[in-house]
């Protein structure tokens, strides 16, 4: 049975959750469930703290589980990422208090709070910059105000935090994270660890792409397909009135609209817009 963990509480879970149900497995209905089986799937989901998620998957007693890129990187299980998943979206920055500490390089000799110790020593160790790192759970924003920290390093999506307590992001980003799929090195899991990144893959290809109809002269079928390459092909078919085709293909979701003026530039008609559910590419 693939034994996989799932984040407990927090937008990660539910997201989590509800990309799993679109995938077509059971999923928990009641938040103080922290075990649910799905013994169609042969499945066996643990809904743990996100922190603790890639710990338990390094050391083997799960075969996979969801977490943060960051979490995972910082914990330093012996664990890696196995998919991307396209939520969850944050960015681990550096900031400090106007005029103090404004490059990267500034940080040696420096008081370094953050929630995340073992990713931000990587960092530091990757630049070959000595500093002072102070382990915060969180808030860690405060710390320069309060004489602890010079500068802090923390997951920041809007920025507002930081610049609400007076603190100015500086650098590049230590790292993009968002969730994804995890399992232990070198396993290479059950077959149902590969049914699961393969629905999971589905479902994300699918967020990414939309189905395109719509008729055209077939003189003008070349310049439509250039528009319309689709994946490998699109599908063209012969309609009832002479001179004129079908065409079928899969668009970049956040090219649709363009797409659809250039058609109709081009004499297309009849464009329509499926969204897909899933698929295997």
């Amino acid at each position: 049975m693939l034994r996989v963990a799932i984040p407990h509480k927090g937008t990660l879970s539910e997201s989590s959750i509800a990309m799993l149900r679109e995938a077509g497995y059971r999923q928990r209905r009641d938040r103080r469930d922290l075990v649910l089986v799905d013994p169609d799937l042969d499945v066996e989901f643990f809904y743990l703290r996100p922190r603790d998620i890639a710990t338990y998957v390094g050391t083997g007693a799960l075969q996979a589980g969801i977490t943060g890129r960051d979490l995972l990187l910082d914990s330093g299980a012996d664990a890696r990422e196995l998919l991307p998943l396209g939520f969850g979206h944050s960015t681990f920055r550096l900031a400090s208090r106007p005029g103090t500490v404004t490059r990267t390089a500034d940080l040696a000799g420096q008081r370094i709070a953050t929630s995340y110790v073992g990713l931000v020593r990587a960092h530091l160790d990757e630049h070959g910059i000595d500093a002072d790192l102070i382990h915060l759970d969180g808030a860690v924003e405060t710390a320069p105000r309060l004489g602890v920290a010079d500068v802090v390093a923390d997951v920041v999506s809007t920025g507002t935090t930081l610049r609400q307590a007076g603190l100015e992001v500086f650098g590049e980003p230590l790292l993009e994270s968002e969730a994804v799929l995890i399992t232990a090195n070198g396993d290479d899991g059950p077959p149902a660890l590969d049914q699961l990144v393969g629905r999971l893959q589905g479902l994300i290809i699918a967020r990414q792409w939309v189905m395109m109809d719509y008729d055209v002269e077939v003189g003008a079928v070349d310049r439509a397909v250039t528009l319309t390459p689709g994946i490998e092909s699109p599908t063209v078919s012969p309609l009832h009135e002479e001179g004129w085709v079908a065409v079928r293909a899969m668009v970049e979701r956040s090219r649709t609209n363009a797409v659809m003026d250039d058609l109709y530039a081009l004499g297309a008609r009849g464009i329509l817009v499926t969204e897909i559910l899933s698929c295997r590419l």
